[in-house]
């Protein structure tokens, strides 16, 4: 084989490498980058919970998840509901929402969670969010998703 036909079937073969290599990575998780959300359809107790996430690069690199009531007053920030939750339930909004979301961002697309004690209702409302959000970003539609 001449030098010049090897040459074009090394290029060749590094062309397709790369190809491939770059189409892997610039959909290694489907997500398109932006910020989407999903919430819960109805309020539980005078709560509506929600998640945002934003994707960057593919990946989720940062995410809220809490609930707020009809005025919009988040749940995390009621003190009082704090108190009284951690003393029968052994955690608080700001606590377990902070553990999920942590949960969602180490696994990625993991939408099944290590439910918290005493938060285990919105352990299953937030794998239902996390479900739809990853939806979203899978299409790139930003568009609020309602989980029912």
């Amino acid at each position: 084989m001449d030098r010049i036909k090897m040459i074009k079937i090394v290029l060749l073969v590094v062309a397709v490498v790369l190809i491939s290599v770059s189409a892997g990575c610039s959909s290694a998780n489907g997500l398109k980058d932006g910020f989407y959300t999903a919430e819960m359809s109805e309020y539980s107790h005078g709560w509506r919970e929600y998640l945002i996430i934003q994707v960057k690069g593919g990946k989720i690199v940062s995410a809220e998840y809490n609930a707020k009531n009809e005025s919009g007053f988040i749940k995390a920030w009621d003190g009082s509901y704090m108190k009284n939750m951690f003393s029968q339930q052994g955690t608080y909004p700001n606590k377990y929402t902070r553990d999920y979301v942590k949960q969602l961002i180490d696994g990625q697309k993991d939408t099944i969670i290590d439910a918290v004690t005493g938060a285990s209702h919105s352990g299953q409302n937030f794998e239902q969010l996390v479900a739809a959000v990853l939806r979203q970003a899978a299409a790139g539609d930003s568009a609020t998703a309602v989980v029912h």
